[in-house]
C-alpha cells in the first residue's frame, strides 16, 4: 500500500502540474496564433490554426504602435533602475548583515516594511511634484527604484548572511580596505543574488502599467505596456493586431527570465564546486 500510494500521489501531482502549465500556457498560444490571423479570423479567438499566415500584422503593430520608442523606454525604465536597485541593495544588505544593531537593525527592519505597505499615489504624487520628477524619466526611474528595494533588500540580506565572516577577516588582514574588501570580495560573491534581482526587478517595472500611466502624461516617454493600451484602443476590432503587440511586449521579459535563469543556476552551480 505504500508503494501504491507513492506512484498515486505522484500521478496527482503530475496532473495538477500539467493542469497548472495548461492555465498559464494556453492564454500565450492563443494569441501567438492569433497574431497571425486576419482581423475577422483573429476575432473568435481560438486555437485554431491561421488559415492564412499574415506576417504582417508585427510590421503594422510596430509601425503604427510606434513601439520601437516604447520598447526603448521601458528598457531604459527598466535597466536603469534595476542597476540602482543592485548597488543601493548590495551595499546595504552587506553593510546591515555585518553590524545588525542599533541603527542598522532599526533601518533594516524600516525598509523591509514597504513590502506590506500600500502605495499612496495622492502623497507620492505631491512628493514627485516637490522635487519637479514628474512626467520625467529620471523620476520614473528613481520611483520604481524605490519601490523595488524592499523586498530586494530582504532577499540580499539573506543571501549575504550565508557569506562566512571569516573571508571578511582574511581580507582585512591582508590589507582591504572597507570599500576594497566590498568590491573585490563581497561583490564577486554576489553574483547569484544580483542574477535572481535582476531577473525579478526587470520583470516587474517592464510589466508594470499603473505608475507609467499616473506619473508619465507624455505618450513620447511611455513603455510597451501603455503602448499596448494605447494601441489597444485605437484597434479595438483588430484582434490579431493586439495579439502581435502583447506577444513582442512579453518577448523580451521571457527572454531576460530565460537568461537570467540559466545564469543563475550556473553561478550557484559553481558556486557549490567552489566551496
Amino acid at each position: 500500500m505504500g508503494k501504491t500510494g507513492k506512484i498515486v500521489g505522484r500521478l496527482i501531482g503530475n496532473i495538477v502540474s500539467v493542469f497548472i502549465s495548461l492555465v498559464v500556457i494556453i492564454p500565450l498560444v492563443v494569441l501567438f496564433l492569433n497574431s497571425f490571423k486576419t482581423s475577422a479570423e483573429a476575432n473568435r479567438m481560438t486555437l485554431s490554426l491561421p488559415t492564412k499566415w499574415v506576417f504582417e500584422n508585427y510590421a503594422t503593430v510596430i509601425e503604427q504602435g510606434k513601439l520601437v520608442s516604447a520598447f526603448l523606454n521601458g528598457f531604459l525604465y527598466s535597466t536603469c533602475s534595476v542597476v540602482i536597485i543592485v548597488v543601493v541593495v548590495g551595499a546595504a544588505a552587506f553593510v546591515i548583515s555585518r553590524n545588525n544593531k542599533g541603527v542598522n537593525r532599526f533601518l533594516y527592519y524600516f525598509i523591509i516594511s514597504g513590502i506590506a505597505m500600500p502605495i499612496n499615489n495622492v502623497a507620492l504624487m505631491k512628493v514627485m511634484q516637490s522635487f519637479h520628477i514628474v512626467n520625467t524619466r529620471i523620476g520614473i526611474i528613481l520611483l520604481y527604484a524605490a519601490i523595488n528595494i524592499p523586498l530586494s533588500l530582504f532577499l540580499a540580506y539573506g543571501f549575504v548572511e550565508t557569506i562566512p565572516r571569516e573571508i571578511d577577516e582574511a581580507a582585512v588582514i591582508d590589507g582591504c580596505k572597507p570599500w576594497q574588501l566590498f568590491v573585490k570580495v563581497i561583490a564577486p560573491l554576489l553574483k547569484p543574488i544580483v542574477s535572481t534581482l535582476f531577473v525579478l526587478d526587470f520583470m516587474a517595472v517592464w510589466n508594470d502599467f499603473t505608475m507609467p500611466l499616473y506619473y508619465l502624461n507624455n505618450s513620447k516617454k511611455w513603455p510597451m505596456t501603455l503602448a499596448v493600451y494605447n494601441f489597444f484602443g485605437a484597434f479595438e476590432n483588430s484582434w490579431n493586431l493586439v495579439a502581435a503587440d502583447i506577444i513582442l511586449t512579453l518577448a523580451p521579459v521571457l527572454l531576460v527570465f530565460v537568461l537570467g535563469q540559466k545564469y543563475i543556476v550556473g553561478g550557484v552551480s559553481a558556486g557549490s564546486v567552489k566551496g
